[in-house]
């Protein structure tokens, strides 16, 4: 056991392939500082004394820009011109683009990232998702519309900001990170939460699992710490935001070690908490079959598994083969199940194993007996001492630390070598974004980017959120969960824009700010 298309015409084609045709993407930090020296427009207001919402607008609308089609991304330069030359050979005006830009921290880094074929360029975005539908339909089933502002290239905006700043010295409320609809198996809008906890402001918070295919949906995918009870295992070493006593906060890598002893032998690798065994959302696990590193968007998997369970989870634990032992409030056992689903005791706890896990629970647990589960925080390296006022909220990567930018893609699951385009997609592209910051007079910072709506807000790529947080006074900053997740309220209104379809999206926990 481990202890563990409309076509184009020929004069289209040849003008395209003219004018773009292994074109290279620069690298993003070139005037990203500059973009966010003086907003173009701003507007703040007191919440409260020590607490202040501002709405900015950076840069302003390219009323030209145009829209490509992704046909594919590849990963080297020869893959790229034959795709190249069979779309062309199809009457499509198709060109080839060099990623250039890798992560800070990638080996490989001054080398490029891959290469995207494309076609277009188009005016509408209408005629851009013609050309994608004729490209799926002719078997090119990864084509992607892409607004090229929201590239990664040189941009002029526009970027709509918002930003909470709290003062822990002013501000009298609490600043805590607050459970979607109080238990982990479930999701709420960010605009419920606020309300039922009469919130005057708050932001969406750290990364979940979006659907049951992998994991328990809502189960946050990395460290989370509500009231002093971490009802989440950390991600290996990702940074992630403190919140302690008096709000006053740090942005620190965490790590979680958690272990359970039974009545005799060594003591055993506890997987997880309030969590399906088996999918580990982010990896970074003792004993995850695909990697043991942090691997972002991704779930690794683990036959051999020990989750533990309390109410946080609900008022029963995850059905299936296996063992479990049910405890109560003392840590004494009280029932040993030969399969997993039983109640979880009201102050008690389940601990459930899978796989060879199983039968080291059934020889450890007796019942009358206890068992000793010990769960213990790093950051930094060093031990967090247990606080009923501690929270944690997890992110990634770090984009700010002691006023350099320092974006550790690579080390945090963001990069992935075995996937370069993901870092392409997640990193390099502008994206909906959300960031905490800490000033040096400690200060923080909550702060939004909308996303993915042209004319209104294009989105920030890594490096772009890292120059906005330095032009905000920040020190130190990181990356939130974004996307569709992206979300702030001010007195029970919604101030951001969401980029779902659906308008806004249901999250698994969020950061409110509590009069």
């Amino acid at each position: 056991m481990k202890h563990k298309t409309v076509l184009s015409s020929c004069f289209q084609a040849f003008v395209a392939v003219s004018m773009l045709s292994t074109m290279m993407i620069p690298g993003h930090t070139v005037h990203a500082e500059e973009h966010f020296s003086q907003p173009k427009t701003k507007h703040t207001e007191q919440l409260q004394k020590g607490l202040a919402y501002t709405h900015a607008v950076y840069g302003e609308n390219n009323p030209n820009a145009e829209y490509m089609v992704d046909a594919a991304f590849t990963e080297t330069k020869k893959e790229a011109d034959e795709l190249m030359k069979e779309l062309e050979g199809k009457g499509y005006a198709a060109s080839v683009k060099t990623v250039a830009e890798r992560a800070q921290d990638d080996p490989l880094r001054g080398t490029p990232l891959g290469y995207l074929v494309r076609t277009g360029p188009f005016q509408k975005e209408t005629d851009a998702k013609s050309e994608q539908k004729k490209l799926v339909s002719a078997g090119y089933n990864q084509s992607k519309v892409v607004y090229i502002p929201e590239d990664g290239e040189e941009a002029s905006g526009p970027w709509t900001v918002s930003v909470l700043e709290v003062s822990p010295e002013k501000w009298k409320g609490k600043l805590q990170p607050s459970l979607a609809s109080g238990i982990v198996p479930d999701r709420e809008k960010l605009t419920d939460m606020a309300a039922k906890k009469k919130a005057i402001a708050g932001i969406n918070g750290g990364y979940f699992v979006m659907g049951s295919q992998d994991g328990t949906e809502g189960d946050l995918a990395g460290v989370s710490v509500i009231n002093g009870e971490l009802i989440s295992e950390a991600v290996k070493g990702r940074t992630s935001l403190l919140i302690g006593k008096d709000n006053t906060s740090k942005i620190s890598s965490v790590r979680t070690k958690l272990t359970v002893k039974g009545t005799k032998g060594m003591p055993a690798e506890l997987d997880g908490l309030n969590r399906d065994p088996g999918r580990i959302r982010g990896c970074g696990g003792v004993g995850d079959l695909e990697t043991t590193l942090p691997k972002h968007d991704f779930t690794c998997t683990d036959e051999d598994e020990l989750i533990q369970y309390n109410s946080v989870f609900g008022k029963r634990a995850p059905e299936g083969p296996g063992a479990e032992a049910v405890m109560d409030s003392t840590g004494r056992v009280v029932t040993v199940n030969k399969s997993r689903g039983d109640d979880i005791p009201l102050g008690g706890s389940v601990v459930a194993g899978t796989g060879q896990s199983a039968a080291w629970l059934q020889k450890h647990a007796v019942i009358g007996k206890k068992l000793y589960v010990e769960k213990r925080v790093f950051a930094d390296n060093k031990s967090v001492p247990a606080s009923e006022k501690m929270g944690i909220i997890n992110g990634g990567p770090r984009l700010l630390k002691n006023g350099k930018v320092i974006i550790d893609a690579t080390k945090e699951g963001f990069h992935q070598p075995d996937d370069p385009e993901f870092y392409y997609r997640f990193g390099e592209r502008r994206n909906p974004r959300t960031i905490a910051g800490i000033k040096p007079n400690g200060n923080i910072l909550l702060v939004t980017v909308d996303g993915r709506s042209p004319g209104y807000s294009i989105g920030m790529n890594f490096d772009e959120e890292a120059q906005l947080m330095k032009s905000l006074g920040a020190v130190d900053a990181l990356n939130l969960d974004g996307g569709g997740s992206t979300g702030m309220v001010k007195n029970s209104q919604l101030v951001t824009d969401p980029s779902d379809a659906a308008g806004e999206r249901p999250i698994g926990d969020g950061i409110l700010l509590i009069p």
